[in-house]
């Protein structure tokens, strides 16, 4: 009888501690989704795999003399893509950041002052971010909502500081790598064997680039790709897997 007496009163403890373990979890997801658990938006790296559709992106820090030659290649193949743009250069080259503006061209932020925003504080995070976006909607006359990391750098602070400035923090998922600069035809290769439903590619003004990006451009069609930019492929709900 003791015996019996001693396992009903385990089970109930068991029972019991099961009990208040789902409690805690509910109570948990609860506070989550009413906010006051904050959560951190993921960044984005590439767009619906059942379209078969992929954007061109140009993160731009330096290369300026590259920045014609890859308008002229675009306006001749009738293609918009996303330059994420760094505040101090557009600082330097405001002409340049409104003739990528009047292309149609689609501008996001790439920072101000290009720091490893995983090393520096959420003070120095905003800072930085907020001054890249004062300096681009001056010259542009609108508010970036794209924000692309320098070094592509996603840490939890600089995350969760782009997302309360409003922002969707993008990556990629087809790198060309062209900061090394390697040839023209290992960019192009690159990009070409890496192709898929809702790529993002990540580019640099390198004269590899514009010497590699017509055949980039052909090579993508020619697999059935339309390109378009940032915002055309996230005007549903973007993927972050």
């Amino acid at each position: 009888m003791a015996i019996f007496i001693l396992l009903r009163r385990t089970g109930l403890r068991k029972l019991f501690l099961i009990l208040v373990v789902v409690f805690l979890l509910l109570l948990f997801m609860n506070r989550v989704g009413k906010g006051i658990i904050p959560t951190v938006a993921e960044p984005i790296y590439h767009g619906d795999d059942d379209k078969n559709v992929i954007a061109l992106t140009c993160n731009v820090f330096w290369g300026e003399e590259y920045i014609g030659p890859m308008l002229e290649i675009l306006t001749d193949k009738d293609v918009q893509v996303t330059f994420f743009i760094g505040g101090t250069w557009a600082e330097r080259f405001p002409g340049l950041v409104r003739e990528i503006q009047r292309r149609g061209h689609e501008i996001g932020s790439h920072g101000y002052s290009h720091p490893h925003p995983d090393r520096i504080s959420r003070e120095a995070n905003l800072k930085d971010i907020t001054k890249a976006q004062d300096i681009l909607e001056n010259i542009t006359g609108k508010k970036p909502t794209l924000f692309a990391p320098p070094y592509g750098e996603r840490g939890t602070v600089v995350l969760q500081t782009a997302e309360e400035l409003g922002y969707q923090t993008i990556l990629w998922s087809i790198d060309t790598i062209d900061w090394q600069r390697p040839g023209p035809q290992i960019i192009r290769d690159r990009v070409s064997s890496k192709a898929h439903n809702g790529g993002i590619v990540l580019m640099h003004p390198t004269a590899s680039t514009v010497e590699a990006l017509p055949g980039i451009i052909d090579d993508l069609r020619g697999q059935g790709y339309e390109l378009i930019t940032i915002g055309d492929m996230f005007q549903e709900e973007p993927n972050n897997n």
